[in-house]
């Protein structure tokens, strides 16, 4: 399986993503800089050179730690909770997105990711099998 890592200047977490053309389309787009943004329990960030179509699977309640890419805002959303539209204790994304693949570990420690924090997302070399 994929790994991409999420680093930040105090900080970094790997994902593992599925097998789906938007986790290939995010892995042939990585390395690439972008911001965190905050809205609740989630970080989100826009994805530079990345516009997807919607997958069969795309939804709007995910699980926490989910990787998800954001259609309509064309960044990827990293529920670890709460967002302000749930309705229980699973993370309520502000539309259905498409799910890449799920944060490696505890999805809480994506709360240490600060708003306006400075994000590197990049490919965690040697354990992709889609890279040539």
């Amino acid at each position: 399986m994929a790994q991409i890592e999420i680093v930040w200047s105090d900080g970094k977490l790997t994902a593992t993503l599925r097998d789906t053309p938007s986790a290939r389309a995010l892995l042939a787009a990585v390395p690439f800089e972008t911001t965190a943004n905050l809205w609740g329990e989630e970080v989100y960030c826009t994805t530079p050179n990345l516009k997807l179509s919607k997958e069969p699977d795309a939804r709007q309640i995910v699980e926490p730690g989910e990787v998800c890419y954001w259609l309509g805002g064309d960044s990827l959303a990293l529920p670890w909770g709460r967002t302000p539209i749930s309705r229980d204790a699973r993370p309520c994304l502000v539309e259905a997105c498409n799910v890449l693949g799920k944060v490696d570990g505890d999805p809480r420690q994506l709360a240490r990711i600060p708003s306006g924090a400075s994000l590197q997302i990049r490919e965690e070399r040697g354990r992709n099998p889609f890279w040539k």
